[in-house]
């Protein structure tokens, strides 16, 4: 494998733990949380401090017109969301430069240009039993509002950063359904299809 995979996935679908699958198969790296721990490293932050700012968007908490900007306006400062975004684009593409590795989420498969993007589905009620086989202990009409808010927050961080449609299937490579056939299912379906572009 000569190229970067990047994983876009709605939340529960499995994306994560397919990465991990496909990074043990192909044994190239796996970046998804250590993602974090990178940025805040180069950002001079906890990794805490950083979870704030972590694949959300800049929020302007006051009216543009109750105040008047000058060039030296605090309104001209780069929000940290962007500050941490910027940083993460410059680690991702640090990374792909060492050679083949899998990325998850950050919109990874906007920021680099020679990826293969897959992105990872499943129904809603696939999504809220395999999170509750986590032992979680959440209703799971709570786990679906959690679920929803998580992708709608993964939906709006994507378009905000890259002004595409996330989950459109145009913009991905390959689109499969964990709930469907399994992420056993899916890493067998995925291996076949790098194999097809070597």
């Amino acid at each position: 494998m000569e190229r970067v995979i990047t994983i876009s996935r709605e939340f529960g679908s499995g994306g994560r733990e397919l990465g991990i699958l496909l990074a043990k198969g192909l044994e190239i790296p796996f970046y998804d949380k250590e993602l974090i721990a990178l940025t805040a490293e180069e950002c001079g932050m906890t990794e805490e401090s950083l979870l704030r700012y972590d694949e959300r968007i800049p929020v302007i908490k006051e009216s543009l017109e109750q105040q008047i900007y000058t060039p030296f306006s605090n309104y001209y400062e780069i929000p940290m969301s962007d500050q941490v975004f910027l940083t993460q684009t410059r680690i991702i593409r640090k990374l792909a430069d060492q050679g083949p590795c899998i990325i998850v989420g950050r919109c990874a498969d906007r920021v680099l240009e020679d990826s293969v993007n897959l992105y990872i589905y499943a129904g809603i009620e696939e999504r809220i039993r395999r999170l509750n086989t986590l032992n979680t202990g959440v209703d799971p009409k709570e786990m679906e509002q959690r679920i929803r808010d998580m992708d709608r927050k993964r939906k709006d961080y994507y378009q905000y950063y890259t002004g595409c449609e996330w989950g459109k299937a145009q913009n991905y490579h390959l689109c499969l359904d964990s709930g469907l056939i399994g992420l056993e299912g899916c890493y067998g379906t995925v291996m076949e299809y790098l194999k097809s572009l070597s």
